[in-house]
């Protein structure tokens, strides 16, 4: 197991394979014109890295990662092609217990743009508004109006932030 779960920094390791994971994800878009699957993933280990959080174990019902105060957090990665909708963040489970969701934002070479927080009352009450059938029965929000309710806490040093 890697030591990045219970551990503030990802190994070196962990961040070779990310690197190969990366580019074996572009090449299979441009072959297939698919994506590879590998973008939650992705966001998961660049919070570790970037923003020095505790990865939970595989499958923890709620959360993704603890942060330095102890807060649970989901993470929710998407993948933003030039010209292409941003579409959906994936499901939030209500009913689990979590204190915040982060979207991370990747570009096509699944390097991080930024990061995003909401916590969890203005998630609920967002996926509660009347007028989406998505929203409300799937748990599921646009990246923008995601974006719109939550506040920047990460962007590339050449942005102004890290």
């Amino acid at each position: 197991m890697s030591e990045l779960v219970g551990s503030e920094e990802p190994d070196e390791r962990v961040l070779q394979v990310l690197a190969t994971v990366k580019a074996l994800a572009q090449e299979y878009r441009r072959l297939t014109g698919r994506p590879l699957g590998v973008t939650g993933e992705v966001a998961e280990y660049e919070v570790a890295r970037l923003l020095g959080m505790r990865l939970s174990p595989p499958r923890e019902a709620g959360y993704d990662a603890i942060d330095r105060e102890g807060r649970k957090i989901q993470i929710k990665g998407r993948c933003l092609r030039a010209g292409s909708n941003p579409g959906r963040l994936g499901q939030i489970d209500k009913s689990k217990e979590f204190d915040a969701v982060l979207l991370v934002l990747l570009d096509e070479s699944f390097d991080t743009i930024s990061i995003h927080e909401a916590g969890r009352q203005e998630v609920l009450r967002a996926l509660q508004a009347p007028g989406s059938k998505s929203r409300n029965e799937r748990g599921a929000l646009s990246v923008s109006q995601f974006r719109k309710m939550a506040k920047l806490v990460w962007l590339p040093d050449s942005l102004g932030s890290e």
